[in-house]
């Protein structure tokens, strides 16, 4: 410190007053029971190379469930939040209540991480009364996605998790419920998700942490094992409600354009639904003659959101079960190279066979000739 420069005081500084709301150091202390990022054997998923050159490697866990059973792992059974990705899990509880009171674009932009768009907006809205709009507790925000004029005011309707908000106050009201207090973990609402997740994981199942999302509601942690069970589970409940049909009908509602879920629900042809989750989540929800029992495979990026690197270990996953998505908008020189472990050992030769650039996509990452950088000796 510069003689004479006053020392910037905190008051949430480890000692001060407002330090009991904050974590006790910057280190970041393990509590017993609550395994870190740290204590993951996390594995490579994505490795991109410069002419052979590792020069970015992705990191994260990907788990396959056929029914309750876990038949591959890869990365560790990390414990994360399931955020977003958990959405389908979440309108469960209203399944009943909104059949018949919705539309099939409320329906969909109910289970929805929309972009923010016009059309995302619009159905959102559209399932309150304007003079209910006031209730909805989303932060304000900008859309998550923009093209073309950037929105500068931030809104609630704008926030990613508008309709899912909307669709819970829709359906307090159609159950009777107090709206008040809609996001909070006392509320029946999240109450009745925990049932919902306990009928899948089974009655013995608690979290271990519940947190506040970025959108306001509770959201639990769950291994990554977990999660892929419950989209084992939705797929062979799909028809239990209208849940996997909605996604199907106005794929662009769930997410937008470009965007990996939106696209793995439109390549699919209705046998896939796919919900990507911050941070770094995606979740596969299965019908495949192989897995009879229902298919769930939920993909975690160790470092977070990253859609190009998901939209890799997506492509490999659903082609070497027969479905065909495209490559995402390719690298400016870097090639893309999925590591052998995100399925499981008797696909590997087909998951060599995927190619992560097209004919398009020039190899432009060195020389089309033999080069030889050795000086001849003067």
């Amino acid at each position: 410190m510069s003689p004479g420069k006053a020392k910037h005081e905190s008051a949430v500084e480890p000692g001060r007053p407002g330090s009991g709301v904050f974590p006790k150091d910057a280190i970041g202390r393990s509590t017993e029971g609550i395994p870190t990022g740290r204590d993951v054997a996390w594995e490579p998923l994505v490795d991109y190379r410069r002419n052979g050159v590792s020069e970015t490697t992705v990191h994260g866990a990907v788990a396959w469930a056929h029914g309750d059973e876990i038949v591959h792992s890869f990365g560790g059974n990390v414990l994360c939040y399931g955020r977003s990705m958990m959405k389908p899990m979440m309108m469960k509880v209203f399944a009943k209540e909104l059949a018949n009171a919705t539309s099939w674009e409320q329906k969909a932009i109910a289970l929805a991480s929309h972009n923010g768009d016009t059309e995302h907006v619009a159905a959102a809205q559209s399932l309150l009364t304007k003079p209910e709009w006031g209730l909805m507790q989303t932060p304000l925000d900008v859309p998550l996605v923009q093209f073309g004029r950037q929105v500068r005011r931030p809104r609630r309707w704008y926030h990613t998790c508008s309709g899912e908000h909307a669709a819970i106050l829709k359906g307090c009201r159609l159950k009777g419920w107090n709206r008040a207090g809609y996001t909070l973990p006392t509320h029946e609402v999240f109450r009745s998700y925990v049932d919902v997740l306990k009928t899948a994981l089974g009655e013995g199942w608690e979290p271990l942490r519940t947190a506040r999302d970025g959108c306001g509601l509770p959201t639990v942690s769950n291994t990554v094992n977990e999660l892929a069970r419950l989209y084992a589970w939705l797929a062979t409940h799909k028809d239990d409600d209208w849940i996997w049909e909605a996604m199907i009908r106005h794929p662009d509602l769930v997410g937008g354009f470009n965007r990996l879920d939106s696209s793995i629900l439109k390549a699919c042809e209705g046998k896939v639904v796919a919900k990507e989750g911050a941070d770094g989540l995606l979740g596969l929800a299965v019908v495949h003659p192989d897995f009879p029992r229902g298919l769930g495979v939920v993909v975690k990026i160790a470092h977070g959101w990253n859609p190009q690197a998901t939209w890799y270990v997506a492509r490999a996953v659903l082609g070497v079960l027969g479905f065909e998505l495209r490559n995402p908008y390719p690298l400016h020189r870097q090639k893309a190279f999925i590591v052998p472990g995100v399925v499981p050992p008797d696909r590997l030769e087909a998951l060599a066979a995927l190619t992560t650039w097209d004919e398009w996509d020039p190899d432009d990452d060195r020389w089309y000739y033999d080069i030889d950088t050795r000086r001849e000796p003067v």
